[in-house]
């Protein structure tokens, strides 16, 4: 094992110093801010309040879904490559909020890495057992690096040396993995160009891609493209680090530049699976009519479809309400070979709920359950928050009696989104407090599940007491939780509060939980009948690369509904953004053709 020893390796002199990478910080422009009680004359003060958090506040361009992270892939074996640890291939986490679908639960929950594991056929892992990743807790090292956020790493780990400890390359690999589980990602970035300047081991294929993972997040697409041009030997460009950087465009939906991408890594290497999907990933996202494309070329190709590429297919045809469709992908799954995820027939279960298929919704639950649930316990994350939009307060009940006694954080986030539903808010902050007792340092993911809930049901006061009690916490903000306060705000009425929060929180970032943000507030102006403010946020989503896809139509239609006034081109308007209606935009057009009162308007 390599190891920096204070005697015989000096620090200083393997470019530790404090130029090696500046840490960012939340705006200090809203520092004096400070709360009040939370009456209406005092909402503005309590949310920017809520953005003073003293904790660093990394750069994240969000990945249940994902949810959540794009993956690239490792076929690395030595004995440390697995120093950056290899993302889990979760795409599917977080595009539900791109779509307007709701997330999928059950992805939401899974670990984001896991360290030295490789994804050479980007399939899904078994799911027949439960898989848990655990993290030591935090070593001396990070202690040190995490005592003093204000110092760059470099110079943390300068005084760790002076204090007579050592660096280990184990000890380095242990805490980038620890700050990407907790998506720390600007200290992780800083240990990885502490590691490729001290030189105390020869990269791979893997750390490069890794580090260019870390660049794409904290300081975006182009720069990772600059380190991947101007740093990385050109021996070392191979197709993982690639992959890296697609996933990383298709993050931020960056649809020119993944497809320029893909174009490029055609050129240099044969097209493969991981590649294809993550096309389709972005396609289901921005553009379905795509799809037909990426799958005729994997076809040409001879490219055999994944798990993954499957699921990718039926959230799709869940998304148009084609439930013909979902079952015959069932069934060509299933002729390949490949037997349905539990992540795949949730999203089976939900596509029948959706179509209001409830039988056939709860068949497919019994399924997933199988005989037992003692032994098929890790179920109950999947089944619980299904059981609940299916209004079945019983299963709900019985399943998490199951796990009331020792439930894990995922089913804590299941059982507080299952009574969410059921609009058993006591249940739900009962869990809450179960899962603040199981999670030794609650992040904004967790807060988060409590806005989401009480934005449901409008409980703006109670929601307010979550996001004052984040802050007094020290809780980073991260995306997801800006999204949960759009919500907050945007359903509980003050829609201009929402939209300054958009504005404040979530800045010029692009991905999922923006666009989810930008049509919680185009939902909340459509449901007002307000046309005019719901054409200029549209306009805005349009500015920003959003209106790719039918969903901020499908709101921009309910706006004219509700205000009763026809909407004049709209029909041309989605045909020059090559938006062909799905079934449920269809039936909108046809009601919005009627309100002309002259009879059918055919502008529309």
């Amino acid at each position: 094992m390599w190891a920096i020893r204070r005697t015989s390796i000096h620090l200083k002199s393997r470019a530790l110093n404090s130029s090696t990478s500046r840490v960012r910080y939340v705006n200090s422009e809203i520092s004096g801010c400070c709360f009040e009680s939370c009456n209406g004359e005092s909402r503005g003060k309590l949310l920017d309040a809520s953005m003073c958090s003293k904790r660093l506040c990394n750069t994240f361009v969000p990945s249940k879904s994902c949810l959540k992270a794009h993956t690239f892939c490792s076929h690395a074996g030595a004995e440390h490559d697995d120093v950056f640890p290899v993302l889990r291939a979760q795409q599917g986490a977080v595009e539900e909020a791109a779509s307007g679908v709701e997330m999928d639960d059950a992805l939401i929950l899974e670990p984001e890495i896991t360290l030295g594991e490789s994804l050479v056929d980007d399939t899904e892992a078994d799911v027949g057992k439960e898989k848990t990743h655990k993290i030591k807790a935090p070593s001396g090292m990070t202690r040190a690096i995490l005592a003093d956020t204000r110092l760059p790493v470099s110079r943390a780990l300068e005084k760790w040396v002076e204090a007579g400890n050592e660096v280990t390359l184990a000890e380095v690999s242990t805490n980038i993995l620890y700050f990407r589980k907790r998506r720390m990602f600007s200290q992780a970035l800083q240990l990885s160009e502490w590691l490729e300047s001290s030189k105390i081991t020869e990269l791979t294929e893997s750390n490069y891609a890794s580090r260019v993972d870390l660049i794409a997040k904290v300081r975006g697409i182009v720069e990772a493209e600059k380190y991947i041009q101007q740093i990385i030997p050109k021996s070392l460009r191979t197709e993982v680090v690639y992959r890296t950087l697609l996933a990383a465009c298709v993050t931020a939906v960056d649809v020119n530049k993944a497809e320029e991408l893909f174009s490029k890594m055609k050129e240099l290497f044969p097209i493969s699976c991981f590649s294809c999907d993550q096309l389709l990933l972005l396609y289901k996202r921005t553009n379905r009519n795509k799809i037909a494309d990426v799958l005729s070329l994997m076809k040409r190709e001879n490219i055999k479809l994944s798990s993954f590429t499957y699921k990718i297919l039926i959230d799709a045809k869940w998304q148009s309400g084609h439930i013909s469709g979902i079952e015959r992908l069932l069934e060509e799954m299933k002729s390949d070979g490949l037997e349905p995820s539990m992540h795949i027939l949730a999203s089976v279960a939900k596509s029948y709920l959706d179509s209001g298929l409830k039988a056939k919704a709860e068949a497919v639950l019994k399924d997933m359950e199988g005989g037992d649930l003692t032994e098929n316990r890790w179920a109950c994350r999947f089944l619980l928050p299904i059981y609940g939009s299916l209004g079945r307060a019983d299963e709900v009940e019985r399943i998490w009696r199951e796990c009331e006694s020792n439930p894990d954080m995922a089913e804590c986030i299941a059982g507080i989104q299952a009574w969410g539903r059921l609009n058993r808010i006591e249940d739900a902050e009962a869990v809450f407090s179960k899962l603040l007792r199981v999670v030794r340092r609650p992040s904004s993911k967790h807060y988060s599940l409590m806005l989401n809930m009480y934005a449901d049901n409008k409980m703006l006061d109670k929601g307010e007491e979550v996001v004052k009690r984040m802050t007094e916490s020290g809780v980073t903000i991260t995306p997801p939780a800006w999204h949960a306060l759009v919500n907050l705000y945007a359903r509980g009425g003050e829609v201009g509060r929402a939209e300054s929060i958009l504005q404040k929180g979530l800045g010029g970032r692009r991905g999922m939980h923006l666009l989810g943000a930008f049509l919680s507030i185009l939902d909340a102006y459509a449901e007002k009948g307000d046309v005019q403010n719901a054409e200029r946020m549209f306009l805005k989503m349009k500015r920003t690369g959003f209106t790719s896809s039918a969903r901020p139509y499908r709101s921009l239609l309910y706006a004219y509904i509700n205000a009763k006034v026809p909407a004049y081109g709209l029909r041309e308007r989605m045909k020059s953004d090559n938006i062909i209606p799905d079934q449920k935009l269809a039936g909108l057009l046809a009601r919005a053709s009627k309100l002309d009162g002259l009879g059918v308007n055919k502008d529309i």
